[in-house]
């Protein structure tokens, strides 16, 4: 065996999350397994995680560990790293336990992944702001965390990078489009946790701008104020809503020139019904309420009643499309670009045995720790996606399962339907 695959070998790696993309991420780390070597796959239940493990085996051959842990617990979090020897944790847990995996990567001396940034369990806010701060400490103890490593956050960030690279001297607009075009077969559900996808959704839309006197602003809406119809290629129009999303928080820091970025996601009509029929009676509710004696957040009951996102896999059809629509300038000319990428759902399911939603936001959590361990990407703190080179992710996109592609259009050229 090679030095490289002896170092490779002798890494150590920890993934603590057994939903769908917990499933993606050990299904994928272990099919590439010379890079990320002894893999353990951790969560609050073992049975889970047991299961993940057991179809990883069956499909790829690859033995994983598995692991007790209750990720709001410090202590236990420090205990499962110490014990795990990790060079590497992957933390594809929920937004509410990014700090408290962090703290512990920070006790522990060792390097931290996440795709979405902290939400505070208590009001329905998510921002990078306490992540950030943990830059200075990450900084002395000689580790790095790179946040938003999924795909939005994540692979839009490389998109706007990899933009900034090789197609504009400035972008001045920035537009990122996700299209979920999947179809489950259920009157209501959501294709990653409720509790996080309802309170992303029912929240106010943001969107940051330029004003004329040259300071940035953030320009708050009501939810699905706005709205277009764009046509996503290999799909056909969808109605599309702005929405606020976290990877406009670090871009605005990150890309030159920047006048506008916005979010849309599409939502079906169905689909925005069922959740203001829930809004409007308080199952969107995140503040307890008392029935019959038993203290309960109607938001968390909810999810208990809708069908397990995991459990969408095999029933689920369609494509996904998400990517960025840029304008700016290139050589003093005005240059529009479209990068993009496209998923079936089926495929995906063939593949890692989870639908495309998990499929898109584990296989960058991946590919952002491969490039971490094998030293493409380095750094001491904590950074967000579009801060390193971008072409080194690129290029495993295409090679890992999300091939993607650039559209060149006319200046004055974009693909709504007005």
């Amino acid at each position: 065996m090679s030095a490289i695959g002896e170092s490779h070998m002798s890494k150590k790696t920890l993934i603590i999350g057994a939903g769908g993309v917990g499933n993606v991420v050990a299904f994928k780390c272990a099919m590439n397994a010379d890079t990320f070597g002894d893999i353990t796959l951790a969560s609050r239940t073992l049975s889970k995680c047991n299961d993940i493990a057991a179809n990883v085996k069956m499909r790829t051959g690859v033995e994983i560990e598995t692991a007790q842990v209750d990720a709001d617990s410090v202590p236990e979090l420090i205990e499962l790293i110490t014990n795990t020897s990790a060079n590497i944790v992957i933390n594809v847990a929920l937004p509410y336990q990014d700090l408290t995996i962090m703290d512990a990567c920070q006790h522990c001396c060792v390097d931290y992944l996440d795709t979405a940034n902290y939400e505070h369990p208590d009001t329905a806010k998510f921002e990078y702001k306490e992540q950030w701060a943990r830059d200075e400490e990450f900084r002395k103890t000689n580790i790095m965390g790179l946040l938003g490593s999924g795909f939005d956050p994540g692979v839009t960030n490389v998109f706007c990078a990899y933009a900034q690279k090789h197609y504009f001297d400035e972008i001045h607009t920035i537009d990122i489009l996700d299209c979920n075009a999947g179809d489950h077969g259920y009157a209501f559900a959501t294709n990653f946790n409720p509790e996080i996808n309802l309170r992303e959704v029912s929240a106010k839309g943001r969107y940051w701008q330029k004003s004329d006197d040259g300071q940035g602003e953030w320009i708050e809406t009501e939810p699905m104020a706005i709205k277009q119809v764009w046509d996503y290629p290999e799909i056909g129009p969808k109605d599309s809503y702005l929405l606020y999303h976290e990877e406009m928080e670090s871009l605005v820091k990150h890309i030159k020139g920047l006048k506008r970025i916005r979010f849309f996601m599409t939502f079906g009509e169905s689909y925005l019904t069922h959740m203001k029929c829930l809004e409007n009676v308080g199952m969107l509710g995140i503040k307890e309420v008392e029935h019959k004696g038993q203290k309960i957040i109607p938001m968390e009951f909810l999810a208990t009643l809708l069908p397990d996102p995991a459990s969408l896999g095999p029933r689920t059809k369609g494509k996904t499309n998400i990517g960025i629509f840029a304008k700016g300038i290139k050589d003093g000319k005005e240059r529009t670009v479209y990068i993009y990428q496209v998923s079936d759902h089926e495929k995906c399911y063939a593949e890692v045995m989870s639908q495309g939603v998990s499929y898109t936001t584990g296989v960058p959590a991946m590919i952002g720790a491969k490039l971490m361990l094998e030293g493409l990407w380095q750094g001491k703190g904590v950074f967000n996606m579009e801060e390193f080179d971008p072409d080194p992710f690129m290029e495993e996109l295409n090679v890992q399962g999300l091939p993607w592609k650039v559209m060149e259009l006319g200046e004055d050229e974009d693909l709504s339907i007005r």
